[in-house]
């Protein structure tokens, strides 16, 4: 009996001993009240297990990129972009910078567009071929800089690049530009010259362009000027046997996105806000509604009140005025709200009718003041103007959008406060 109970006291002292090497050697290796980077916060390492270590077989840890730039990234998925848009020139003033981010710090914005490419020009020293050859570039800003302070502040950053509309390639390169019959380079109010949308070669050209800007930083790529011009078919000649326009830029983005989207980063296309009121492809430039979002993450309509036809008989004036969403405007710049609103409904109900419609709808929206439209139809735009067209969207049932000035010439008290 006494053996038997010595014996039981034994075995209960040894497992007490296991007991505590057990969770000794577990908690050592950081298996044991360690939380995962996982989501679910479940207590699992990755690339680790409690079999590996029962075999004595060690196994490192898959790395985590914990690096600024992939988890900006990272963050940078989520956001629900609220932009103004900058040049290249305002980019690389840094006084002017400074500003902008104190603006945007202190407001509901969080985003900028700065120009990547713009008047056939990239706007920082370029390593692409094509830019190297010809001299497609100028030094306006130094983007390591310029992403590098705006990430630092937590602003997201798109990069706009400019097409087709591309005089500087066209001039250099005839072989890549639109013609005349006459074999000509043909020219948009007979002065600035455009790249051929038909030519892969020029398709390349903007995505090499757009995928040196994402390896510099850039959070999105967003492409303008991504049309044919508004031309009579009898000035130009794309070429032989070439398919219908729409074809050639959804064919275009569908190219681009996947190539830059494997670079994990999203891609936006500028259209004409009139493609969301106009069926097919009324204005002759490869725009259409229903086919231009299918492969791009973002479609921005610029939809500018003032840019809508009035009554006048001046500049925008048709004598009618235009009708969007079957309401008729005859001095649209006086109507901000209305106007976002109903160009932003009819587009909502026409691209849900879309299977397989991959664009969200961001759109552009006016900050600056159409001087150039006849007097009484046109108004100053400041705050309220701003606010009307901002809260369109949002009763439109859209969370995000972009305000542009040429000038740039953004006051704080446009924006909320935060």
């Amino acid at each position: 009996m006494k053996k038997s109970k010595t014996y039981l006291i034994l075995s209960q002292i040894l497992t007490v001993i296991l007991v505590i090497l057990s969770v000794f050697f577990f908690s050592g290796n950081g298996i044991i009240g360690q939380k995962s980077n996982s989501p679910d916060q479940n207590n699992t390492i990755i690339g680790r297990s409690i079999k590996d270590n029962a075999n004595n077989v060690e196994v490192v840890p898959e790395k985590i990129s914990t690096s600024p730039k992939d988890m900006e990234k990272a963050e940078n998925k989520e956001v629900k972009v609220k932009a103004i848009y900058l040049t290249g020139v305002s980019a690389g003033n840094k006084s002017f910078l400074d500003k902008i981010v104190e603006i945007i710090n202190t407001t509901e914005l969080n985003a900028v567009v700065i120009d990547v490419k713009e008047d056939g020009k990239v706007n920082y020293e370029s390593n692409v071929a094509l830019v190297k050859e010809t001299g497609a570039y100028e030094e306006l800003y130094d983007p390591s800089y310029v992403i590098k302070t705006l990430h630092d502040n937590g602003i997201y950053v798109i990069g706009r690049i400019v097409c087709f509309r591309d005089d500087y390639l066209a001039v250099k390169r005839p072989d890549l530009a639109i013609k005349r019959p006459d074999g000509s380079l043909w020219k948009e109010n007979g002065k600035i010259a455009w790249t051929n949308p038909y030519n892969e070669d020029v398709w390349n050209y903007n995505i090499e362009v757009a995928k040196e800007a994402v390896e510099k930083g850039f959070d999105e790529i967003q492409f303008d000027y991504v049309r044919f011009p508004a031309a009579s078919s009898a000035s130009v000649d794309y070429g032989k046997n070439v398919s219908d326009k729409k074809d050639a830029i959804s064919g275009f983005l569908k190219v681009a996105s996947k190539e830059i989207k494997e670079m994990n980063v999203p891609i936006s296309a500028d259209v004409f806000a009139i493609i969301c009121e106009s069926p097919g492809d009324t204005e002759g430039i490869g725009q259409v509604l229903e086919t231009i979002g299918l492969d791009v993450d973002y479609i921005c309509p610029m939809i500018y009140p003032s840019h809508y036809a009035n009554n006048s008989k001046g500049m925008m004036g048709n004598g009618v005025g235009q009708s969007i969403n079957g309401v008729m405007f005859t001095a649209p710049d006086l109507k901000p709200y209305d106007v976002v609103l109903n160009a932003l409904v009819k587009t909502k109900n026409r691209i849900a009718k879309i299977d397989g419609y991959n664009a969200k709808v961001r759109p552009y929206l006016q900050y600056f003041t159409a001087t150039y439209l006849p007097k009484g139809y046109y108004q100053k735009y400041g705050p309220e103007q701003i606010r009307q067209q901002i809260n369109a969207v949002y009763d439109a049932g859209y969370e995000e959008w972009i305000f542009w000035d040429a000038r740039n010439d953004y006051k704080d008290i446009s924006f909320k406060k935060e």
